[in-house]
């Protein structure tokens, strides 16, 4: 456990926070009375965004911001310090997805998904870490996946930047102690937003059901709550938090499970590729 914080008066980048948990973050650290910069690519859905806040009552300070660029991720960093004066608590939320088995999957796609949830969220890190050492409670807080804890089929390029975000945070927890950073990562299971939708790619055999998962706002309200504790590592959704388990005290059974799924989505692939081989060896 890290140290623990008030939501309340602290001051919050939130990356990806046009849409879905990054947007349902910033109304809600809002509400809970934090000072917010919310930076996404996207100007006009900033501006609904700060007329929602508005409606209610609320204040967000927003800027158009593409984590993938050194320029933008300078301008987080000089709205934040304009804003207000320095910066408490950064959420790396901004992510994108593709599905697709690895075989088929083009490898640009790979490298974008890579460049926005690896890459993006490690330089926006390092670009805020002045202003977070000078912080109060400072912390970081990465937004995973359920898929960063075990390997899903049919997304392997997502589970993969995934895996990666999980290993830079428990490092840069270690070595970001001294100077009195929180490294906090958050996991979230199925969750009802258009992420799904704004997928760069979609081939996935496999089909998962948002509809069936967390809303936006119950991922945002678990996440403030494990910033407020300082908790390190946040796993949401009870499949998620049981798969998690099954996979690290039970992996072959997972395993035998996954692979038994592929088997039955490619048995006709499967069956003519025996009878092409049975063919080839007749012939011999």
């Amino acid at each position: 456990m890290g140290q623990r914080r008030s939501i309340a008066g602290s001051r919050i980048l939130i990356t990806g926070a046009s849409q879905g948990i990054g947007r349902a973050l910033a109304l809600e650290a809002a509400r809970q009375g934090a000072k917010v910069l919310a930076a996404a690519r996207q100007e006009p859905l900033l501006a609904e965004l700060a007329a929602e806040a508005s409606s209610q009552g609320l204040a967000i300070t927003t800027v158009a911001a593409d984590v993938t660029r050194s320029e933008d991720r300078v301008k987080m960093v000089d709205a934040a310090r304009q804003a207000f004066g320095g910066l408490d608590i950064l959420i790396n939320n901004a992510g994108i997805g593709a599905t697709g088995h690895f075989a088929d999957v083009d490898f640009a796609n790979l490298r974008k998904i890579f460049e926005v949830n690896f890459f993006g969220l490690t330089e926006t890190t390092r670009a805020c870490l002045p202003l977070l050492k000078q912080g109060v409670k400072p912390a970081i807080v990465n937004i995973s996946s359920i898929a960063g804890r075990r390997g899903i089929p049919a997304r392997s390029h997502y589970s993969a930047s995934k895996f990666a975000v999980q290993g830079f945070s428990e490092a840069l927890r270690a070595e970001l102690a001294k100077d009195g950073i929180d490294v906090l990562v958050v996991s979230p299971g199925l969750t009802q937003t258009n992420f799904s939708k704004n997928m760069i790619e979609q081939k996935a055999l496999i089909k998962l059901d948002h509809l069936r998962g967390m809303t936006s706002e119950q991922v945002a309200r678990a996440t403030l709550r494990a910033v407020a504790k300082g908790k390190h590592e946040t796993t949401l959704t009870f499949q998620g938090r049981l798969l998690v388990w099954f996979a690290r005290f039970l992996p072959r059974f997972v395993d035998f499970v996954t692979k038994k799924k592929i088997h039955s989505l490619f048995a006709q692939e499967m069956a003519e590729r025996r009878r092409q081989r049975a063919a080839g060896a007749a012939s011999i």
